[in-house]
């Protein structure tokens, strides 16, 4: 087949899976399309570039070209992406009120299976909350503990541009010597640091919550650790760790303090760098990026 038809071809179902992703805001499907339009760019600029002979090079040397040009360009996409955020009254650890109205979870299939699942395993809504996040949008989770208080599941819908929602889910455990296991699918990039008594594995393309709960508690056992109930409330319990976060990641270099914001961003240069490592291996891999 010829170069060109296949070309088409990667055009055409890119346009579908992106079809497609409005509906269901699969990461998976996100970084299939991400990776067809890298190469539909590479190879069909090079294709013009051949047939209307406007550069006399290689086929081979101009896909490359123009491959490398798609990720300087990104680059300096997700450059821009993180200096706004850095500037922008968006926070970056939010502080989160309980929710009473009970509007969090979205009216979509999916979602509403998880929650009946939920709730047939014995998980039990211990609280809905919310945190506005800028300009009237506002971040809703709702926390499922288990019945014996040792486990609970943040749900957390993440409104995406296009419309849709997307679920991601937190494991979270306690344990006698005083660790916080966090086990999660959350696939957008954190990149700054956790306390040390933090265990934290980042699974962003398990979308299954059965799967990630094995995960979790595989972790607490092979480590020998013996979760204890939660003693205090999900909204008093998540708000003390969004502090925790931000006075570490102050003291580590990753914010800068609260009084220099104003005129050098909220991220400083180290900051910027590992959360632009963190968005490629993210967006192309589907992995969190790994820091020591």
């Amino acid at each position: 087949m010829e170069i060109p038809y296949l070309i088409l071809g990667a055009i055409l179902v890119s346009l579908v899976l992106a079809q497609v992703n409005q509906r269901v805001a699969s990461p998976l499907l996100s970084i299939a399309d991400r990776w067809l339009r890298w190469l539909v760019f590479a190879f069909g600029a090079a294709q013009v570039c051949q047939d209307f002979e406007f550069i006399d090079r290689p086929y081979w040397a101009l896909a490359i070209v123009f491959f490398l040009l798609w990720f300087l360009g990104e680059t300096l996409l997700n450059w821009l992406s993180i200096h706004a955020l850095s500037i922008s009254p968006l926070p970056l650890f939010p502080r989160y009120i309980a929710n009473q109205v009970g509007d969090e979870w979205p009216t979509q299939r999916r979602a509403l299976q998880l929650r009946d699942w939920l709730r047939a395993q014995g998980f039990k809504q211990a609280q809905a909350m919310k945190a506005e996040i800028g300009g009237g949008i506002y971040l809703r989770l709702s926390i499922y503990q288990s019945l014996d208080g040792t486990l609970r599941i943040q749900v957390t819908f993440i409104p995406q541009s296009n419309g849709a929602v997307t679920v991601c889910l937190a494991a979270t455990s306690l344990t006698a010597e005083g660790r916080r296991y966090v086990t999660d699918n959350l696939y957008v990039p954190f990149a700054g640091f956790y306390p040390e008594h933090w265990m934290v594995e980042r699974q962003p393309l398990c979308r299954s919550v059965a799967r990630l709960l094995v995960r979790h508690r595989a972790r607490l056992a092979a480590a020998g650790e013996v979760a204890v109930p939660f003693t205090v409330d999900p909204v008093t319990d998540l708000n003390a760790t969004q502090g925790e976060l931000d006075r570490l990641n102050i003291e580590l270099g990753f914010l800068h303090s609260h009084q220099d914001r104003e005129n050098l961003g909220k991220i400083t240069q180290e900051g910027r760098y590992r959360v632009w490592k963190e968005i490629w291996t993210l967006n192309y891999l589907g992995r969190a990026a790994r820091y020591e």
